[in-house]
């Protein structure tokens, strides 16, 4: 009877902690504005399939591919952005779109800060990463330094720092990116988006179910 009841509480305590896990912060740190109100798509529009992004336990979830990206439907110049956001299997590719246009591919004509399961993409898809594919990588300018992800179904927390020239990208503490994009002037031509003062923020839907929580910004002074 005593060992059915250490299992039960065993089991018990980690239910709890799973429900902890998933159960999202109530408001955003000082100085920050919560972009998500845990309950609806209110401020986002998407620019593919509108069916593909809901809002569910709290997070903003991206069902799987089709979707384009969820635009916020204000635009923000230079502003530190903060969100959490777990892979629901191997193999997912994401971003985070800053200072994009309402039209157009935001990994050119804005840009695009890369989300991807780096450990797990060769062995899903067969196909090796470029070193700008990285997770916390601007997209096809600045690679990242180095790989800070969490295992598959955790929660990956990114900050990112966009102020005038300058872009910094961290993943779970660990700094990935400090940019300056005037270093990057042969990109141009490619990618308007790196002359870009202000713009939407968004998330990318590209194929396999991904949530964000925790969604916060923080608009700086130049």
């Amino acid at each position: 009877m005593r060992k059915m009841i250490q299992v039960g509480l065993l089991v018990a305590v980690a239910c709890a902690a799973g429900r902890a896990e998933d159960k999202p912060a109530g408001k955003p740190p000082e100085g920050f504005t919560a972009l998500f109100n845990g309950k609806d798509l209110a401020g986002w529009k998407p620019t593919g399939k509108a069916d593909v992004w809901t809002a569910e336990g709290g997070a903003i979830v991206c069902t799987g591919g089709g979707g384009g990206y969820l635009l916020t439907e204000k635009e923000y110049g230079d502003f530190e952005f903060r969100c959490e956001y777990k892979w629901a299997k191997e193999g997912g590719n994401s971003g985070v779109g800053i200072r994009t246009p309402a039209k157009g591919d935001p990994a050119y004509a804005g840009m695009e800060i890369q989300l991807i399961d780096d450990e797990g993409w060769e062995k899903i898809h067969k196909s090796k990463l470029a070193d700008y594919q990285h997770t916390g990588s601007i997209y096809d300018v600045q690679p990242a330094k180095l790989q800070a992800n969490k295992p598959i179904g955790e929660w990956n927390t990114v900050r990112i720092v966009a102020r005038g020239r300058k872009v910094q990208v961290e993943l779970n503490g660990k700094e990935l990116v400090d940019a300056n994009l005037d270093d990057y002037k042969d990109k141009v031509q490619k990618h308007p988006g790196l002359t870009r003062e202000n713009g939407h923020i968004g998330f990318q839907s590209y194929n396999i179910r991904v949530d964000f929580r925790n969604v916060y910004l923080k608009e700086l002074t130049k």
